[in-house]
């Protein structure tokens, strides 16, 4: 990839991307089949599309006089700036991807990576999560980081086992009703925003 449009702000943008993995030190980026296709899907469209769809905008506002002044180029370089770090990180962590499939795991009862679990608060409330990878969590489906303090609190347990989660009201009890492995179901990937063209409101 070119860095052309990068060179002023790689450093800090790697020491960014360094600081804020939160993944463990020495551990496994696990991921789910659907949220490894989802971020595949995603590098390619900024690969294939956005990148010579803004690059093709660039060049044209480069030819409309003074560039400090031009305010299509200005943002075109920093819209470049932000699609060769997005690339850079869905990269990494697709290269360092362990997919974990868990709807062809053998059956337990057990707590692991790609579980669905059913647990029970000390209230009576019951709450199903599904356990996943750092970058394709939802808390509106469910889906929770591995390293979250829920997905800790579960993990190596068993149904029926009673687990502690320390939260910030102090410490509560959850109550493991089941746990079962089926695939987990991702979104695929579409673009978040319209494509952006010159002298757009």
């Amino acid at each position: 990839m070119s860095k052309a449009f990068t060179k002023e702000t790689d450093n800090d943008d790697d020491e960014l991307e360094l600081t804020s993995n939160p993944i463990p030190a020495g551990a496994k980026n696990y991921m789910t089949p659907g949220g490894w296709q989802s971020m595949r899907d995603e590098v390619a469209w900024l690969v294939k599309t956005e990148r010579p769809q803004v690059t093709n905008i660039v060049s044209w506002a480069a030819k409309n006089g003074d560039r400090s002044e031009n305010a299509d180029y200005q943002y075109g370089k920093r819209r470049l700036r932000e699609i060769d770090r997005r690339i850079r990180h869905l990269t990494k962590r697709l290269e360092e991807a362990e997919v974990v499939d868990p709807g062809s795991r053998e059956a337990t009862d057990q707590v692991f990576f790609g579980a669905t679990v059913t647990y029970a608060t000390a209230k009576g409330a019951e709450h199903t999560v599904r356990i996943v990878g750092v970058d394709e969590t939802d808390m509106h489906s469910g889906r929770i980081s591995w390293i979250s303090p829920v997905a800790r609190a579960l993990i190596k347990a068993r149904e029926g086992d009673t687990v502690t989660l320390q939260t910030p009201g102090g410490i509560e009890e959850l109550e493991i009703v089941e746990v079962k492995y089926e695939a987990i179901l991702t979104e695929p990937f579409k673009p978040s925003l319209a494509a952006w063209s010159p002298n757009a409101k």
